[in-house]
């Protein structure tokens, strides 16, 4: 921060009753003079002292309390009339141990809430019941300063009886929580009313069906995917396509909600975007988007804000009207007297195969011919990316550009005895490395003095991009400090699913992106955009659009104006009926997870028995769904064993076999989309610890470095290494049947299932034209090692890519697939296709099985219906009828519509599981109570 020395520069708010603004000073400072070291908040990501957790409850306004800050003279923090402020406990204050400290958004102290209010509310702030925002309500004087608290907490019916009552006694407002209580009360009245008044008009019409409201939810939810069965029992039979096509039900995912983005730039203003030139030094001529894409880019590496006169908003600034000098910023309605600060960069959100790879190699191409440096500022762009795709960098940048203005680039990955030295970065134009490269040399060494004197933190680099840069969604992780902190003029996003889970997968990449304004504090972030958004604010969504608008870029394939000529994509669901000894399996299932469903129902308040119920409840689904695909998948043997040690000691012992037994465990919880403890979202790179809690390898990386404890039980964990297990390797199971068996009908029949018949049928009818090639993708490796003596035996030959194959194998298989005219089929496990692959050889797609999140599912088909195809494609989803795979594709449809408008999440506070809540596990059963099982 800039020297406060002189306070000249300030506004005096007695003085001037027309401008209560901020200085500029310690804020507004040259690009130049910031990119040589990273700010403490950068290298810092503090604890907020609040509970900002959306999944905790759903927030909502209990009252409005007025105050004042006081001792304001012993501090310096400037403080604006209307803007927003941070609340921070401090609990270490040596003078009051309630303290509670108000901070601007450049996080100056601008004093403390008195010590009588602090009392009261402290403990609500560490026990996190109450989230406290404050806003200024008049001007600074000379020992106080009036301001605003508008106290937010649970609506959950119990828990906020108890609030109430708490606040009451405390004397504090709970108006505006007894005004909502009222009203929901009258509400469900009503709805009471509604209801028996239904009932009674049922009951007079004999003839029809009166079914639970559950199960009406179900039919309308499902109605899309209701109607008749395509297959029948037997062994596959030769039938015309257009035939099992004509029994098929039409399926476009993308549209079950017209997937029109509420927030960031709307279709017809992408669409007039200015192009740049083609660069001269590229060899590939790009699409009109690819260079409207370009021009944004290269506008928003030299942002500049609005001119005098003029009511645009950049970067949430807008020039302030009475005083021409004066900035606000529209998030937190914080002023400063001189130009602020703006941010190098953005987000390029385009969709998988729009070419968001090709269009940062022109912009870094496009770039060195305008000739636009800063001086301290190296010419070298530093790209982060997975492991899979590191490679992709390079034979991209080779391929695209002209090899007269070749680049210079150098891997920097991997075990290296010395770091790379600022000198040795001059000798490149691009360093492609990776997130955990960058976060292992990051907390090598506990110093934060930047620049160090070797490696990608000794460096201001020109920019630094970030490859699926939801890598970074989780603030606490170690890559995302790491990441965060290194030094750059400009800083990109790319990544097609900028918000996954929820608002605050946003936050990371706002904050690596250095805006200014105070977004960059997670306090400010959630007060000004998290919880407005949620709650329906419209300030709330009008701030998010103004935000999204101004850094991020996304486009859509099936937007009119993208025209990649690319072949129609038809997505079919293809009805299967189980075989009778399948049903029986299968009806025996859903039996026992209706029965251990009754139990966590009534076991969930009992945290232990409930957590053990709980896991039971998932292994039967995960069966009921593996019985789908094929009877013997269920033969594995179940985890009763270790789930009794367990809840007799606590813990286990890492012996070989305890470890198989975990990794089953942790693979329950990933089928089952299952979220981290600790972050609250989707486990990323997950473990199992000996006590049988899952967590994000970097959040109990975390937890046991401080505290050496499960966050869940407080079992001793001594280290991550020593008492936790990861997933099992995936591993390509030979078949157990013999060469001869292989070609007996006989055993083949007994060995199929009706939806390796259903795919055999259709494999069948597309091999009329030779020249078809097929993927199947399946999420269970052992489905595809069943699925393979049946090909063999049908006559196809196929190739196959899957976890546990090298880098250089899965090179072959794709080459076979491309070049080899016998190969018609790829087995394809679902968890490798997400990133990296281009399959634009095959033309058919068949799902095997349904994956809980359809982003996956969406992400492999994109991998086939993508630049370069030539062909019609089409799509088949393989679902049972009946069964809980017709269900997961009613939470699918949701999922995807909550996607649709991912910007906004209007879907209340309180955030699903992902596919793990309590009221999705009873729809994938079948409904509450003794609900239909099936249909």
């Amino acid at each position: 921060m800039a020297s406060r020395k002189r306070p000249a520069e300030s506004i005096d708010s007695r003085r001037v009753d027309f401008s209560r603004f901020s200085s500029s000073q310690g804020h507004t400072v040259s690009q130049a003079s910031l990119l040589p070291r990273a700010t403490k908040q950068a290298r810092e990501v503090p604890d907020a002292s609040q509970g900002y957790n959306e999944a905790e409850f759903t927030y909502g306004l209990y009252g409005v309390l007025a105050t004042k800050i006081v001792g304001v003279r012993y501090y310096t923090g400037v403080a604006t009339l209307g803007e927003m402020v941070i609340l921070r406990r401090e609990p270490q204050n040596p003078y009051d141990g309630n303290a509670i400290q108000v901070v601007n958004v450049q996080n100056a102290q601008i004093g403390h809430i008195p010590r009588i209010m602090a009392q009261k509310l402290a403990t609500y702030i560490d026990n996190r019941s109450l989230l406290i925002e404050g806003y200024i309500t008049g001007y600074k004087g000379e020992f106080d300063c009036p301001i605003e608290l508008r106290i937010y907490g649970t609506d959950e019916p119990v828990e906020r009886e108890n609030l109430i009552a708490q606040l009451r006694a405390d004397k504090l407002p709970v108006g505006h929580a007894m005004d909502r209580k009222r009203k929901a009360e009258k509400a469900e009245k009503e709805r009471q009313k509604l209801a028996a008044q239904a009932m009674k008009a049922a009951k007079k019409n004999s003839g029809s069906v009166i079914g639970t409201s559950q199960g009406i939810q179900y039919e309308n939810s499902m109605g899309e995917f209701a109607g008749g069965s395509s297959q029948g029992t037997g062994l596959a039979t030769s039938r015309n396509l257009e035939d099992i096509i004509g029994n098929c039900e039409r399926f476009n995912p993308r549209n079950v909600e017209q997937i029109v983005e509420q927030f960031g730039i709307k279709q017809e203003e992408l669409a007039a975007m200015p192009k740049a030139a083609q660069p001269e030094a590229l060899d590939t001529e790009l699409h009109p988007f690819q260079l409207q894409g370009l021009q944004w880019m290269l506008d928003k590496e030299y942002p500049q804000l609005p001119p005098q006169g003029s009511k645009a908003v950049v970067q949430l600034w807008q020039r302030h009207p009475t005083i021409s000098t004066a900035f606000t910023n529209l998030a937190t309605n914080f002023s400063i007297k001189n130009s602020p600060s703006l941010a190098s960069g953005g987000i390029l959100a385009d969709d998988m195969g729009l070419g968001k790879t090709i269009q940062v190699i022109s912009l870094i191409m496009a770039d060195r011919v305008l000739g636009r440096r800063v001086n301290g500022v190296c010419d070298g762009t530093l790209i982060l990316a997975p492991v899979s795709v590191m490679s992709n960098w390079s034979t991209q940048i080779k391929k695209h550009i002209k090899e007269k203005y070749a680049l210079r680039v150098m891997f920097y990955h991997g075990t290296r005895k010395e770091p790379i030295t600022p000198k040795q970065i001059r000798n490149y134009d691009v360093v492609i490395s990776t997130y955990d490269s960058v976060s292992s040399e990051w907390h090598s060494q506990k110093s934060t003095t930047l620049p160090r004197k070797s490696g990608v933190f000794s460096v201001t680099w020109r920019r630094i991009i970030l490859d699926e840069g939801h890598n970074i969604r989780n603030p606490k992780a170690k890559k995302t400090v790491a990441v965060t902190n290194l030094m750059a003029q400009s800083r990109w996003a790319l990544t097609g699913t900028p918000i996954i889970n929820n608002l605050k997968d946003l936050y990371s990449i706002v904050r690596f992106l250095r805006l200014s304004g105070g977004l960059g504090t997670f306090e400010i972030f959630h007060g000004a955009i998290i919880r407005p958004v949620l709650q329906g604010d419209a300030r709330g969504n009008k701030t998010l659009q103004l935000l999204m608008g101004e850094i991020c870029l996304r486009r859509k394939k099936e937007m009119s104006f993208i025209d990649l000529r690319l072949p129609e994509l038809s997505e079919y669901v293809h009805k299967i009926n189980f075989l009778p000894h399948e049903q029986e399996k299968y009806d025996a299932l859903e039996a026992q997870a209706k029965g251990t469903l009754d139990i966590y129902r009534h076991n969930i308040t009992g945290r232990s028995n409930a957590f053990d119920t709980y896991r039971h409840l998932l292994e039967v689904l995960l069966r009921m769904r593996q019985l789908c695909n094929h009877w013997k998948l269920v033969g594995e043997e179940r985890l009763d064993a270790i789930m009794k040690q367990l809840e007799a000691e606590g813990v286990v012992d890492l012996t070989e076999e305890n470890k198989a037994a975990l990794q089953k465990m942790l693979q329950l919880s990933i089928d089952s989309q299952e979220d981290c403890p600790v972050c609250l979202d989707s486990l990323r790179d997950p473990v199992i610890t000996i006590c049988a809690h899952i967590f994000c390898t970097p959040c109990i990386e975390r937890v046991v470095d401080t505290q050496h404890k499960c966050p869940m039980c407080r079992a001793e964990l001594d280290s991550v290494t020593s008492t936790t297990v990861k997933p099992a390797k995936e591993t390509a199971a030979p078949s157990h049947l013999t060469q001869s068996q292989l070609y007996d009908k006989q055993i083949l029949e007994r060995e199929s299932s009706s939806k390796i018949e259903s795919l055999l049928q259709i494999l069948h009818s597309s091999a009329k034209d030779p020249t078809n090639k097929t993927i199947i993708f399946s999420q269970w490796t052992s489905f595809l090692d069943l699925l393979q003596p049946h090909l063999s035996a049908s006559g196809f030959k196929f190739t196959r890519i899957d976890g546990s194959m090298t880098a250089p194998q899965r090179d072959l298989a794709l080459e076979a697939l491309d070049s080899d005219p016998n190969i018609t089929i790829m087995l394809a496990s679902l968890s490798v296709c997400s990133v990296g692959l281009n399959l634009v050889a095959a033309n058919q797609v068949i799902m095997a099985d349904s994956w809980w999140a359809p982003a996956i599912e969406d992400q492999a088909v994109d991998r086939v219906h993508r630049l370069g195809q030539k062909r019609e494609t089409k799509v088949f989803r393989l679902v049972v009828e009946g069964s809980v795979e017709e269900r997961v594709l009613g939470i699918q449809e949701d999922k995807r519509r909550l996607m649709g408008l991912a910007f906004a999440e209007k879907e209340g506070g309180r955030r699903k599981r992902g596919g793990a809540g309590l009221a999705d596990l009873e729809r994938l059963i079948g409904g509450i109570g003794g609900g239909e099982g099936r249909g």
